[in-house]
């Protein structure tokens, strides 16, 4: 079963499959899944996928297509270009859930922060991702590497959503920039002359950091508000 076309349409977006899945409402597994062949979507599934993507099932899967006859098209959503078996056009269902555009945006999804380079450099970002998150404020999304946050269910390999902010509040979920060099999540704690970086794991070699600012920089890159989870 060749359903390359998500795939390419979902690159062509500038969408990553968790942004993908999360707008669907299913996890990154199933829209892998799709992408490779494994699982079969109905027309109902194909046109949604279409329709997030900003697309068509003609123009996501070719003209050409050999798949039409063997979708399930009991509960087929039909969009413009989108044939029936029959080659007809049926209506959108009443209940349809649309989804409006403009509430999302897309933001740079980056891998490990190095030093000497600005946080957006092209070195560091390994993909989008698109969040409805507003209110006038910059975001980015970090990919988690190792378990010093799992107890919060953190965990290698899942997207954080960070707000750009230069200072947060005692206790929250921060990046943070030590001595210019290793970005790393904490809860942040400070006081007048020393920062303490609190890891939540169930791995006990995680151990507070403390840091004198006076021997140490330490500065906040953005407060962690949203966490998009690996199934």
């Amino acid at each position: 079963m060749d359903f390359t076309g998500i795939r390419k349409a979902r690159k062509k977006a500038g969408i990553t499959q968790d942004g993908l899945a999360s707008l669907l409402g299913i996890n990154r597994a199933t829209v892998s899944k799709y992408e490779s062949g494994q699982i079969e979507p109905s027309l109902s599934q194909l046109g949604k996928i279409a329709k997030t993507l900003g697309t068509t099932v003609s123009e996501m899967m070719g003209p050409d297509w050999d798949g039409w006859s063997r979708l399930d098209t009991s509960d087929a959503f039909s969009t413009e270009k989108a044939p029936t078996p029959e080659g007809e056009r049926k209506p959108l269902p009443k209940d349809i859930e649309t989804i409006d555009f403009s509430k999302y945006h897309k933001i740079p999804i980056l891998g490990r922060i190095s030093a000497g380079l600005p946080l957006y450099a092209d070195e560091h970002i390994e993909g989008y991702t698109i969040t409805d998150l507003n209110g006038g404020a910059e975001y980015f999304g970090l990919r988690i590497h190792g378990d010093s946050m799992n107890a919060l269910r953190i965990n290698e390999g899942d997207i954080i959503i960070v707000r750009r902010q230069e200072d947060v509040e005692q206790g929250e979920i921060a990046v943070v920039l030590v001595d210019e060099e290793d970005a790393t999540v904490k809860r942040f704690y400070s006081s007048d002359t020393t920062v303490t970086l609190m890891p939540q794991s169930t791995n006990p070699k995680h151990k507070p950091q403390i840091y004198d600012l006076n021997r140490t920089a330490i500065r906040v890159l953005g407060k962690v508000v949203k966490v998009e989870f690996t199934l």
